[in-house]
């Protein structure tokens, strides 16, 4: 795994009304079977894993994520771009807001999926 940092990080605004700003961080480049785990302040844990054909962009949306207090949504914007979108469970009413903000729609709860 590298990681590169972004000293300063790069600001960009996004949304409807380009009133959020992303801070780009950096790059991390993993080769195949190799993983990163992303921690919320509250101990929740989303892995990331690089395989050969590509990536596993999350863990299983009805098992792992699940028990980790997550939600995982299909949402598309405006546009008609679809977003796999993994929701904290105790945030559902910000997601919703945030939904609602930017004109969002929900598809559909994929970890309801049989």
């Amino acid at each position: 795994m590298l990681i590169e940092p972004k000293q300063p990080p790069r600001a960009f605004r996004v949304g409807v009304d380009r009133r959020i700003e992303i801070s780009d961080c950096g790059d991390i480049h993993l080769a195949p079977d190799e993983q990163v785990t992303f921690v919320t302040p509250d101990g929740k844990r989303h892995d990331f894993a690089a395989k050969e054909w590509g990536f596993y962009a999350t863990p299983s949306v009805n098992g792992r994520l699940a028990h980790e207090g997550f939600r995982t949504a299909l949402v598309r914007n405006e546009q008609r771009r679809y977003y796999v979108m993994v929701v904290n469970q105790a945030r559902l009413n910000a997601f919703e807001a945030y939904l609602r903000e930017e004109r969002q729609t929900l598809v559909e709860w994929l970890d309801e999926r049989d």
